[in-house]
């Protein structure tokens, strides 16, 4: 009977980054996987920042860069930049360029691009078109020079943002998908009875994954019961009482089907 405003939830509420610090990320959007989970582990994430360069960060390519973000993170490394105007662009990233946005701000601010010019500059070396990038390595170097920058400087930094251009994430994406995973991680923190019956019937149709489900909630310390006819709901509900656990849905049972468990209940 509690309506939770899922859009009015804390940024910044601890048991929710504590969850995700032991890694406990089961059936939380986007952080589920064995790799993610360890990663996070290692991260303590501790504001909403953090899960977002993890969703930018956790696909092939820039994956490899997740134990420099952790070491930015915790002081374990020096971050050095190789122009001082990359620091403001770069600083809340540990010095490692996460976003296809950084990469538009470094070709503005250090080659004197407009955005819609950085913008094509990105898409010349996403999709390696030769010709075109030839051209738009000449332009930044000339725009870098322009603006007082060495030539040995700007040629680094065209080599710095190349790689990350070919596989950086738009920010705007991430930052969408880790308001969600916060949000789901914020739920199964705060009310995980409730969180993981509904995780139950979300994959009901699934039984391998209810298999990993149902072993993460007796992890959590909620029993998760067989189906009874005088306590069922018809998707997997919560047993409220001294302990609460759930019970197991009775359209879930094969062969049942929803109108007859709607008829039963």
């Amino acid at each position: 009977g509690k309506e939770i405003p899922i859009a009015k939830i804390p940024l910044n509420d601890k048991k929710t980054f504590r969850l995700l610090a032991r890694g406990e990320s089961i059936g939380v959007f986007q952080l589920e996987s064995e790799g993610m989970r360890r990663y996070l582990k290692g991260l303590k994430p501790t504001n909403l920042s953090d899960i977002i360069a993890m969703v930018a960060l956790y696909r092939p390519g820039p994956m490899e860069l997740i134990p420099d973000y952790i070491s930015g993170k915790h002081g374990r490394k020096t971050i050095r930049y190789l122009h001082p105007k990359l620091k403001p662009i770069l600083h809340d990233t540990y010095g490692i360029a996460v976003y296809q946005e950084q990469v538009l701000q470094i070709a503005q601010q250090i080659a004197g691009y407009t955005l819609g010019e950085a913008d094509i500059l990105r898409k010349a070396i996403g999709k390696k078109i030769k010709k075109l990038l030839v051209q738009q390595e000449k332009k930044f170097i000339e725009g870098a020079m322009k603006n007082g920058i060495a030539k040995p400087v700007a040629e680094k930094i065209f080599s710095f943002i190349e790689p990350f251009a070919s596989y950086g994430f738009n920010r705007a994406h991430a930052a969408c998908y880790g308001t969600i995973a916060y949000q789901t991680a914020y739920l199964k923190a705060h009310f995980p009875s409730a969180f993981m019956a509904a995780l139950l019937t979300s994959e009901q149709n699934n039984l391998d994954k209810i298999a990993i489900v149902v072993k993460e909630t007796q992890r959590l310390g909620i029993k998760v019961l067989p189906a009874d006819v005088n306590e069922s709901f018809v998707d997997f509900g919560v047993i409220r009482g001294r302990r609460d656990y759930i019970r197991f849905g009775l359209a879930a049972i094969k062969n049942v089907g929803r109108g007859v468990a709607e008829a039963i209940v």
